[in-house]
């Protein structure tokens, strides 16, 4: 066997088709998309090559600008919420009562689709009798928030659920490395003498960090290239003030039919996705791991 995996050839005959499908479905659409940027063209007629207008324009463009500021927001706001799930795990993971049928409750956001989460809060946002409004209405508001059409607060209304959505997600990672760490350490500590937060602070949360790292970067790419449920509750509205980078994409390529300069923003927006990923790996790198 150690022959046959030293043969380079033989490697490369069980790499191949694997590279093949990614290359199919990665890095082809990546370089056509680039491409289609160069162009100007509406997705039916000739394509007429255009150079770099398209980028220029996007970098000028501040809809873009608004759109990707937006965008920031939202993966500003997931990383911060990663602190909450990390609290929900560590309670979950310290034996309380009831932590099954909690973990239970926290995964069925992810067993719905974006387009049903979507529709449910957009009747939990209904100003007239939505359950937000009725709720607030118990407490003595008058009248409720348009919590979908008031342009200066339905960006973080839309953070909500997204953020919801998700969380069971991040709560089950971080609860199954929790539940990784062995008991014995954490025995130790408490024969010690240390409490339940310093057990927490200074035991558990460092030999987990490499998967808080990791989770960091999957809420933040994952916030900038986000879409479906915006798109579904605002469709970036009103006046774009719910508009992030996937959706101004969208509109461009499908309701304008300007496939070209659409390409240009996803092509950019791929290039933004990968500098920050970038930026948050330097960051968050170290030379010390844990080893338990």
């Amino acid at each position: 066997m150690s022959k046959v995996m030293s043969n380079k050839w033989i490697i490369a005959i069980y790499v191949l088709p694997a590279l093949l499908l990614i290359s199919i479905l990665i890095f082809i659409p990546l370089l056509l998309t680039g491409y289609y940027g160069l162009m100007d063209w509406d997705g039916v007629s000739a394509m007429e090559f255009i150079g770099l207008e398209n980028y220029i324009t996007a970098i000028q463009d501040s809809l873009f600008w608004d759109s990707a500021w937006h965008s920031v927001l939202l993966a500003l706001f997931s990383a911060l919420s990663l602190a909450i799930y990390l609290t929900i795990a560590l309670i979950l993971a310290s034996k309380i009562k009831g932590a099954n049928l909690l973990r239970k409750i926290y995964l069925i956001p992810m067993l719905l689709s974006s387009v049903a989460i979507a529709q449910l809060w957009i009747k939990v946002y209904n100003p007239s009798n939505g359950i937000l409004s009725t709720v607030l209405g118990w407490f003595g508001a008058e009248k409720a928030p348009l919590w979908l059409s008031d342009t200066s607060i339905v960006l973080y209304a839309i953070f909500i659920p997204i953020l919801w959505q998700y969380a069971g997600f991040y709560i089950l990672i971080y609860y199954a490395a929790l539940k990784n760490i062995p008991e014995s350490l954490i025995e130790a500590a408490k024969i010690d003498g240390a409490t339940p937060l310093q057990i927490a602070l200074k035991i558990k949360l460092p030999l987990i960090m490499g998967v808080v790292k990791v989770t960091i970067v999957l809420a933040i790419v994952g916030s900038l290239k986000y879409f479906d449920l915006i798109y579904v509750m605002t469709g970036g509205g009103p006046n774009g003030a719910s508009e992030v980078m996937a959706s101004y994409m969208y509109k461009l390529a499908f309701s304008t039919s300007n496939f070209g300069y659409g390409s240009a923003i996803g092509f950019l927006l791929l290039i933004i996705t990968l500098i920050v990923t970038l930026v948050i790996n330097k960051l968050t790198a170290s030379k010390d791991e844990i080893q338990y």
